[in-house]
């Protein structure tokens, strides 16, 4: 094997390594915004998961669960480290790169949704989307809109239900190209 194609592989089995492992990372620092009317513009974290900012957060059913998805029908899903209230994502450095924070320029419309929507500040002065306190994030592994492959992942990583409750169970999104519930 080559340098280059071992260097891709070092930087494959890393990036999964991080997948697996949930990302662990540190808490603190940023500001919480309580109301839905409070946000500053922003952009995405991440170009592997959605390209502009999250402008809708809607409902949709997917393996007989309600869940809250994007405008474009993307999964977000909670952060079982993070802790409702709390100022700054625990999601950090190649956990922020595989679970990219959602984010958004001002409050985004609601359907369906009812949680209470807020946001906190993000390392890069970006403005994350929360929902009843809990910041949200994309899992660049789901690359259509519907894909629940981040359901689960190390017992950290949850969807959110329409009142932005945590749904812990398994989701059985129903298509032949899933990877499973969990994601690996």
């Amino acid at each position: 094997m080559n340098k280059r194609a071992a260097l891709l592989l070092a930087t494959v089995s890393a990036a999964s390594a991080f997948g697996l492992c949930g990302c662990m990372g540190s808490s603190g620092g940023g500001t919480t915004t309580s109301s839905a009317s409070a946000a500053a513009p922003s952009s995405s974290s991440s170009a592997a998961s959605s390209s502009s900012e999250v402008e809708t957060l809607k409902t949709s059913t997917v393996g007989g669960q309600t869940i809250v998805v994007d405008g474009d029908g993307k999964t977000v899903y909670f952060y079982t480290v993070d802790h409702a209230g709390e100022t700054k994502s625990a999601c950090t450095g190649g956990c922020a790169t595989l679970w990219p924070a959602v984010t958004s320029a001002s409050a985004p419309t609601l359907q369906g949704v009812t949680g209470k929507i807020g946001s906190i500040t993000t390392a890069d002065g970006k403005q994350q989307v929360t929902v009843n306190g809990m910041p949200i994030y994309y899992y660049a592994k789901d690359t259509s809109p519907g894909q629940v492959n981040g359901q689960g992942v190390a017992g950290v990583w949850y969807v959110l239900g329409a009142d932005g409750s945590m749904i812990q169970a398994p989701i059985n999104a129903g298509s032949p190209s899933m990877s499973g519930t969990n994601g690996y």
